[in-house]
């Protein structure tokens, strides 16, 4: 019995700081995969920059001008400043009048954190994968378009901050993007990517 007690009362004292570790706040759309490589990525920046970078990568369906500072504010409780948050909505109204839908948000914990990154290079990065036209499923390119987000947000934060990542995706990863614009790829090149591909170009960028 006091074995169990004792186990309880670890629990409840590990539980905030386990909830803590996590960079993914909120996720309805994203794959395994692209989850692992967010969270390695985002430990890494904490580690290197003591700037958090958190995610939320929601479905939900935003009406018009919907506040998204406002949104995020119930998730303040769970993230450490200096933080940068990364939201992507696919499915947020921009206009009901022109049917288009997708919004991306950074909001920043600081002016002092906002200049470690350029707003417009981080949301290209996630709406040019998105707005390709080819046979992928919408889920694939979403997934593609905020791991490729959240690792030029992470790059840029690094190196502002004077340090280096390794786990984010390799500058050669524009020319596989651009290769993606013209062909038809499916699901499986991204997992191609995160278990063959990316390993290569990681081990031959750090002379292994």
């Amino acid at each position: 019995m006091r074995k169990v007690q004792v186990r309880a009362t670890l629990l409840a004292l590990l539980l905030p700081l386990l909830l803590n570790a996590t960079h993914i706040l909120h996720e309805n759309i994203l794959k395994p995969q692209a989850s692992k490589m967010i969270e390695e990525m985002g430990s890494e920046l904490w580690e290197k920059t003591g700037v958090r970078a958190y995610l939320i990568a929601t479905n939900e369906v935003f009406p018009e001008r919907y506040n998204l500072v406002e949104y995020t504010k119930k998730y303040e409780s769970n993230m450490s400043k200096p933080y940068v948050l990364f939201i992507f909505a696919p499915y947020a109204i921009i206009t009901i009048e022109s049917g288009q839908k997708g919004r991306v948000g950074i909001i920043a914990s600081s002016d002092e954190v906002k200049k470690l990154y350029d707003y417009d290079k981080v949301r290209d990065a996630a709406i040019e994968i998105v707005a390709v036209k080819d046979n992928n499923s919408d889920e694939d390119k979403h997934n593609i378009g905020v791991v490729q987000a959240y690792s030029v947000l992470a790059d840029q934060i690094a190196a502002s901050k004077g340090a280096k990542m390794t786990t984010t995706l390799p500058d050669e990863t524009s020319f596989v993007i651009n290769i993606l614009k013209i062909l038809v790829y499916s699901g499986s090149m991204f997992v191609f990517w995160i278990f063959l591909f990316r390993p290569l170009i990681k081990r031959i960028r750090d002379g292994k």
